[in-house]
């Protein structure tokens, strides 16, 4: 972390527009870890030292943006939160505007702030593409991929793509949020129907069908996801729609929880079937069933980017692997 003296000295300089009419605000940001430059001073420093530190100060303000707090984003940047504060304080001074709304329960982007977001957003992911081209120039194979997906695929599938992944390319690194995406402008890069199965222990009285009817369902305890997960969304629209009543006994936002839940009794639990293929109930004492589509239609599994973005060398070598393995993941029988 750099000396707070260093840190309160931090200004965001931003080359003025020529007149009102054009929009330059956004176009040019320069940065010093001391004080703010005019662009005539920007000509002694090195263009790559500038480029830097102009990231690593955006990413202060991303981090406000995505914490909603300067403590927390404060604790996750190594700075203290007063520092952390001033920066974006000289930013809001630089850009005659204020970028967050200070709220009793943290901080929330205004109206510019979303605007200003979107751009050093945009400004990441271009800059994440050039240093992927710029290592695959040299040969390296380096990068970062970051994924959301799904529990789902969290267990096993994606654990096993990536192991498979960075045998070939060691040096490729990467960042995996699990949470059911729900993204704007997303475009989607190949689709796979999925069924839902039902997932119990071995020794279940329901384990000897080869397909299970919901209303089989409802004569054992079910431990289901919360609401805020897909295939729980799957089943309320089911029914909604069918009049049928699933009420849990238990529920929770883990699906390593719901299935040790499952060991211990005649609980059954729900999932979509890339996440519960043999290899990855092995040795767990659990055992997958599928639904009979005619009570829960299939659904799909979409693999996708955001959209209009140029994805980095690494990423998109990876997703061309993913595509491989969710088709052969396809082939494999759930029993």
């Amino acid at each position: 972390m750099e000396p707070e003296s260093r840190a309160i000295g931090a200004r965001y300089a931003m080359e003025k527009p020529e007149s009102p009419n054009k929009l330059g605000a956004f176009e040019r940001i320069y940065l010093s870890p001391n004080f703010w430059y005019t662009v005539a001073e920007k000509a002694t420093l090195a263009d790559g030292d500038i480029v830097m530190r102009h990231l690593r100060f955006l990413r202060y303000f991303d981090q406000v943006a995505r914490s909603g707090s300067i403590r927390k984003a404060a604790e996750v940047l190594n700075v203290t939160a007063s520092a952390l504060n001033r920066r974006i304080m000289d930013m809001e001074d630089e850009l005659g505007t204020q970028l967050f709304e200070r709220q009793a329960r943290g901080m929330r982007l205004t109206a510019a702030g979303e605007v200003f977001a979107r751009f050093i957003r945009s400004q990441f992911a271009e800059t994440e593409r050039m240093r992927s081209q710029i290592e695959d120039l040299k040969g390296l194979r380096r990068g970062n991929v970051r994924i959301a997906c799904s529990q789902a695929l969290a267990h096993g599938f994606l654990p096993d793509a990536i192991g498979v992944f960075q045998r070939s390319y060691p040096l490729v690194t990467f960042d995996v949020t699990v949470s059911d995406p729900h993204l704007p402008n997303f475009q989607p890069l190949l689709t796979l129907k999925q069924g839902l199965v039902a997932l119990m222990a071995a020794d279940h009285p329901l384990a000897a069908k080869s397909t299970i009817r919901l209303s089989d369902c409802r004569l054992f305890p079910l431990a289901l996801p919360e609401r805020s997960i897909g295939g729980r969304q799957l089943l309320d629209e089911v029914t909604a729609r069918t009049g049928l009543t699933l009420n849990p006994s238990i529920q929770s936002n883990s699906f390593e929880f719901l299935r040790g839940c499952l060991s211990r009794g005649e609980a059954i639990s729900f999932q979509i079937e890339v996440g519960a293929l043999p290899d990855y109930l092995a040795g767990s004492g659990v055992v997958a069933r599928p639904i009979d589509h005619r009570d829960v239609p299939v659904a799909n599994l979409v693999l996708g980017q955001l959209r209009g973005r140029n994805l980095p060398m690494a990423v998109a070598v990876f997703c061309e692997h993913l595509k491989g393995a969710l088709h052969e993941m396809e082939k494999v029988p759930l029993s």
